[in-house]
């Protein structure tokens, strides 16, 4: 039996020296691997051409995984001196292409092989050094600074699969077979495929942040679902299954694509999956570094968008909902087969981590309850675009691994393929690929009426929305306590004081994203919140209906970091059903919004373009004995109120006459005032350190009556 590749160590135990050894020899083996990979190429000028417009040539790829040790460790602080910064900025950012046409055109002066397998030298004797040198406690955890050994090694890892596809793309004469990278040889006739029946169940997904395993961002935190029953293919689609919808003309019948997928494939103009070589009237699959005759009971490897169109066909001519897997789905097929991480001291029981053949396998090879293939053989498209779990957080060395992807354009892949190591190999593990994306990735169909369920992915980029969010939901800065959540419970203890002691309806005028009125409904009843801006009311609605509001926020320059907020957190959870919100205009408020025993109107009045018809209008839409409470820092501005507007602020018969004073004069008649002024600090945060600090003056008033 050929000795295991090692596999990504436990982080736990007591004894510092012999985790020690094996992240060595875990970084080494890795090291070693990922060179012989190259090895495949047949000559210096197979670094710099390029596979694929897409991407860099392979010169940038073993240069990459070497400077990204470096520039990892200066951050985490394992080291202090670079080994060479013009190397280390020319390789740090690989390319992830926003769309099939976004060709890189830049060009580099790139180094010599020679130069760039010296500097690889140089890097692994500053690792090792490391590793033997560095002193650390168990278990190691995401903040230590030797976390940051593992993550160059994982990301070489993932390297070593997708420079393999690029190898696997490259012009046949620049590639070579290699003893290190023998594929399979074993083929046959393709099963029939047919469906299984996968019982209804839970899945729950997300990991905590003291597993003692290393994984990234996006494997942490929690999600939870319950699915209905459906049924699953028992293969993987194979060449075969996959050639019934070549030959009923599926790349060329519009039908059958997406907007998305129908841009692809006239760009691209495909009319057969990437790997198959047209061949003398057949098909010959082309593999690393060699064509072979078609292996129709291999997997067929495809796009997300070639899948998709699939589904869709096969859906035409069965009748059944066909589709791909949601991530859930995947995830209870994994259940149902009752399977496990790879071992680590025996081979996969699956076309997995190297464990058997450098290419896929026949489909019915490796069984899984009864299902086969489960994991491994290709990578599997799911229908979910990836998405951060409830909890996600970012790696303070590594904030862009993960959160681009949040876009809804980068679909999730489950299962490994026959290359995928180390963290890829793990069921927890959560990689996700553009749609038109090539890598050794297949796909198995499942037939269920249940709509594919797609969690919100984005974070909130509107600069003005996620500022606000922060104002609302962000964390205390200077001292200085939540406004949004001071008013709403100085609102409700002058209510209970003061008001007409009935705690049914509140309105919260220019609610924002909706703090105040969550904090409202803890006291009442029912609470609507009413914005102007459609983009703040579809926040506070969303965070209501979700629980979680996701929001960038700019740090420095072009830096921003990452933010989530949950209502549970917050001790709003159950607050979010009986709070609404509505978008409006405060000085022109449909009839309907009437009969609240308390108003809020909080750093409002001097945005209105009509304070005086507000104000007019206000006590109808008070019961008697009512509360209004405003707040405001009085910053009058004409862009926003015209002059003749302003309520104060201004000289009036040669004296000073303040807001308060308009205040009271306007709301003579209807309202009395019963507490108040008093002053409100509030903080905005506008960069990581840059924040404005406001008073906002908040006054009281019982109507009439």
């Amino acid at each position: 039996m050929k000795p295991l590749f090692p596999r990504t160590p436990l982080l736990a135990g007591t004894d510092v020296e012999a985790m020690r050894a094996e992240l060595l020899s875990y970084f080494h083996q890795t090291f070693d691997r990922y060179e012989s990979l190259f090895g495949i190429l047949a000559g210096d000028e197979a670094y710099y051409r390029k596979p694929i417009a897409l991407r860099h040539p392979l010169i940038f790829y073993f240069g990459h995984t070497a400077t990204f040790f470096i520039n990892k460790f200066i951050l985490a602080g394992l080291i202090e001196q670079r080994i060479d910064p013009r190397l280390e900025s020319m390789f740090a950012v690989g390319v992830d292409e926003m769309s099939w046409d976004d060709l890189d055109e830049a060009r580099y002066a790139w180094p010599t092989v020679a130069e760039v397998a010296d500097y690889r030298d140089k890097v692994r004797a500053v690792v090792e050094r490391v590793i033997r040198d560095t002193a650390f406690v168990l278990p190691i955890g995401w903040k230590d600074p030797m976390w940051a050994v593992l993550m160059g090694i994982e990301h070489e890892r993932i390297h070593l699969e997708t420079s393999s596809v690029l190898i696997r793309q490259h012009a046949l004469h620049y590639v070579k077979p290699h003893p290190a990278w023998a594929p399979c040889r074993e083929s046959g006739e393709a099963p029939a495929n047919a469906l299984v029946d996968i019982p209804a169940g839970r899945v729950r997904l997300g990991r905590n942040f003291d597993e003692p395993i290393y994984g990234w961002d996006n494997e942490y935190g929690y999600h939870e679902a319950g699915l209905p029953a459906f049924r699953a293919a028992r293969y993987l689609v194979s060449n075969r299954e996959f050639l019934a919808f070549v030959e009923a003309g599926g790349y060329g019948d519009d039908g059958l694509w997406d907007e998305e997928g129908l841009g692809w494939r006239r760009f691209a103009r495909a009319e057969h999956p990437g790997f198959w070589v047209p061949a003398g009237g057949g098909w010959r699959l082309r593999l690393l570094a060699e064509e072979v005759p078609m292996p129709w009971d291999w997997p067929v490897e495809v796009n997300c968008l070639e899948a998709q169109a699939f589904c869709r066909w096969k859906a035409r001519e069965s009748g059944l909902p066909v589709r791909l897997p949601t991530e859930d789905e995947w995830h209870r097929l994994y259940d149902h087969a009752g399977l496990a991480d790879v071992p680590h001291d025996a081979p996969a029981s699956a076309n997995l981590h190297l464990d058997h053949w450098a290419s896929s396998c026949p489909v019915n090879r490796f069984a899984h309850g009864e299902l086969f293939d489960v994991v491994g053989n290709v990578w599997q498209w799911c229908e979910t675009p990836t998405y951060p779990f409830d909890g996600f957080e970012v790696h303070p060395i590594y904030d862009d691994f993960t959160t681009p992807t949040f876009d809804g354009r980068h679909n999730i892949i489950k299962g490994g393929s026959w290359i995928s190591t180390g963290n890829e190999s793990r069921h927890a593990s959560r990689y996700a690929f553009r749609r038109h994306f090539f890598q050794h990735a297949g796909f198995r169909y499942i037939v269920s009426e249940a709509p594919a369920i797609h969690p919100a992915s984005s974070y909130e980029t509107d600069a003005l929305l996620s500022q606000y969010a922060e104002f609302h939901y962000g964390d205390e800065a200077f001292g200085v306590p939540n406004f949004p959540k001071a008013v709403a419970e100085i609102a409700i203890d002058a209510h209970r004081r003061l008001g007409n002691r009935r705690f049914a309806r509140a309105l919260d005028l220019g609610c924002a994203t909706g703090r105040a009125s969550f904090e409202l409904a803890r006291a009442f009843d029912e609470v609507i919140g009413i914005d102007f801006s459609a983009r703040f009311i579809q926040a506070g609605a969303r965070f209501a209906e979700t629980g979680v509001l996701r929001y960038t926020l700019p740090d420095e320059g072009e830096l921003v970091s990452y933010h989530e907020r949950r209502l549970d957190v917050l001790g709003l959870a159950e607050t979010a059903g009986r709070v609404a919100f509505w978008q409006g205009d405060a000085c022109n408020l449909k009839a309907v919004f009437a009969g609240f025993d308390l108003i809020l109107a909080a750093n409002l009045i001097d945005r209105l373009y009509s304070p005086r018809r507000f104000l007019a209008d206000v006590a109808h839409r008070l019961v008697p004995g009512g509360l209004l409470v405003l707040a405001s820092p009085y910053t009058w501005l004409e862009e926003h109120t015209r002059r003749e507007e302003w309520i104060g602020g201004f000289k009036k018969d040669g004296e000073s006459y303040t807001t308060l004073d308009g205040l009271k004069d306007v709301l003579a008649g209807d309202f009395e005032l019963v507490q108040g002024p008093q002053a409100v600090p509030f903080v905005i945060r506008e960069t990581r350190r840059k924040h404005q600090h406001t008073l906002s003056e908040l006054t009281v008033w019982k109507r009439l009556g």
